[in-house]
C-alpha cells in the first residue's frame, strides 16, 4: 500500500547528498571570491612578497572553509526550527566563527611577520586581542551573510517540498472524491436491479430472471475490474451501458427500444468509467417506466466544431417532471455526473440537461477528446 509519509521521508533522504554538495559548493565559491578579491587588491597595491602572502591567504581561505562547514552542520542540525529562530541561531553562531577566522588570520599574517614587508607601526602598538577583535567585527557580517544565504536556500527548499506535498495530497483528495462518486453509482443501480429481479421471481418468470442474473454478472465483472479513477474507451463504456439496457429490457420488453450511434473512430476516445450510467438510468426511470408506449433510448457521440467530444443520452418518452426540468439538473444521477466531470476535468467539461428537441429528456456531456491509453494486462 502506498504510504505518502514514507514516500516523503525517502525523498528527503535522497535530497541529503545533493544538499551537502550544494553546501560545499556554496562555501567554496564564497571563500574563493574572498581569496580572489584579496589577491587582486594586494597585486594592485604592488606590495612585495606577493607569493608568500598568496600562500598564507590560501591557508586562511582553506581554514575559513572548514569553519564555515561547521556552521553549515550547526544550521543543518537545527533545520526544523522556525525561520526566525534559525536566523537568530545563525547570527549567534557567526560570532565565534568570526573570532576564529580573525585569530587564524592574525597568526598567519601578524604572528609570523612576512619578510620584505615592513609592519605597520599602528598594528605593532596594538595588543593581539584588540587586533583579533577588530578584524572579527569586520568579518562577522561576511560570515553571517553566508549563513543568511544558506537559510534562504533551505527556506526555498521547504517551500518547494510543501508545494510538492500539497500537490500530492490534492491529487489524492481528487482521486478519493472520484472513487466516492464512482462507487455511488453501483449501489444505486444494484438496488434497482435487485428489486426488478425480485419482481420477476415473484411472477415466476424464471427464464427472464436467469437472463437478468447473467447480464448483471457480466456488467459487474466488466465494470468492477477497473480502477475507480480509470478512464476507458467510449466503445467499452457504451458496451457496459448496453449490458445494463439488456437487464432493463427484461423489465420492459415491449416499451424499451435502444439506438446506439457511436462512430467507430470515436469509440477509441477516453471517458470516465460509468459516466453514462446515471444518464441511462434516468432515461429508464423517467422516460420508459413512466410511459405506456414504446420509448427509444438513444446514445450518440460526435465531435463538436471545436474538436470536443459530445455524448448525448436521451429518450423520447413523456416530458420530464418539474423536479428534473431545471437548469441545474436533477437528483443524485445528474449531480453525480456533474461532480465527476468537475473533479476529472475542471472547467474543461460540462453536462447540459433538459427537455429533448423531440420530446422526452436529453442529457449532453461535452468533454475533451482524448485517446484512451492502452490498458495494462
Amino acid at each position: 500500500m502506498f504510504d505518502p509519509e514514507l514516500a516523503l521521508e525517502r525523498a528527503a533522504r535522497r535530497r541529503e547528498p545533493s544538499r551537502l554538495r550544494l553546501a560545499l559548493t556554496s562555501i567554496a565559491i564564497f571563500w574563493s571570491i574572498y581569496f580572489v578579491i584579496g589577491t587582486v587588491r594586494m597585486a594592485l597595491a604592488d606590495l612585495p612578497a606577493q607569493d608568500e602572502m598568496l600562500l598564507r591567504r590560501a591557508v586562511v581561505t582553506l581554514a575559513s572553509m572548514g569553519l564555515t562547514f561547521l556552521l553549515y552542520q550547526f544550521l543543518d542540525r537545527h533545520e526544523g526550527a522556525r525561520t526566525g529562530r534559525l536566523l537568530l541561531l545563525a547570527f549567534v553562531a557567526s560570532v565565534p566563527l568570526a573570532l576564529a577566522y580573525s585569530t587564524i588570520n592574525y597568526v598567519a599574517f601578524h604572528h609570523f611577520p612576512i619578510s620584505k614587508v615592513v609592519a605597520d607601526p599602528m598594528w605593532q602598538a596594538k595588543p593581539p586581542l584588540v587586533i583579533i577583535t577588530s578584524q572579527a567585527l569586520d568579518w562577522y557580517f561576511f560570515i553571517a551573510a553566508w549563513a543568511v544565504m544558506w537559510i534562504a536556500i533551505l527556506y526555498a527548499e521547504k517551500v518547494k517540498a510543501a508545494e510538492r506535498a500539497a500537490a500530492h495530497y490534492a491529487r489524492m483528495a481528487q482521486e478519493s472524491e472520484l472513487r466516492a462518486l464512482r462507487y455511488q453509482v453501483n449501489p444505486h443501480f444494484l438496488f434497482n436491479t435487485l428489486n426488478s429481479l425480485s419482481t420477476l421471481v415473484m411472477r415466476g418468470a424464471s427464464a427472464d430472471a436467469e437472463k437478468m442474473i447473467l447480464n448483471l454478472s457480466s456488467f459487474f465483472r466488466a465494470s468492477l475490474t477497473r480502477e475507480a479513477t480509470e478512464d476507458l474507451p467510449l466503445a467499452e463504456e457504451v458496451r457496459l451501458q448496453q449490458l445494463y439496457l439488456e437487464i432493463e429490457r427484461v423489465r420492459f420488453p415491449e416499451r424499451l427500444r435502444v439506438i446506439v450511434d457511436v462512430p467507430e473512430p470515436l469509440g477509441r476516445l477516453a471517458v470516465p468509467a460509468l459516466i453514462l450510467q446515471p444518464l441511462v438510468e434516468n432515461a429508464i426511470k423517467y422516460g420508459v417506466s413512466r410511459s405506456t408506449r414504446a420509448v427509444t433510448v438513444r446514445v450518440a457521440a460526435r465531435l463538436s466544431d471545436s474538436g470536443r467530444l459530445v455524448i448525448d443520452v436521451g429518450d423520447d418518452g413523456e416530458s420530464p417532471p418539474p423536479e428534473i426540468d431545471t437548469p441545474d439538473g436533477c437528483g443524485v444521477g445528474l449531480a453525480n455526473v456533474r461532480a465527476r466531470l468537475v473533479a476529472r476535468f475542471g472547467n474543461e467539461a460540462r453536462l447540459v440537461a433538459g427537455p429533448g428537441p423531440m420530446g422526452g429528456f436529453l442529457a449532453r456531456i461535452v468533454m475533451p477528446a482524448r485517446e484512451a491509453a492502452a490498458r495494462r494486462a
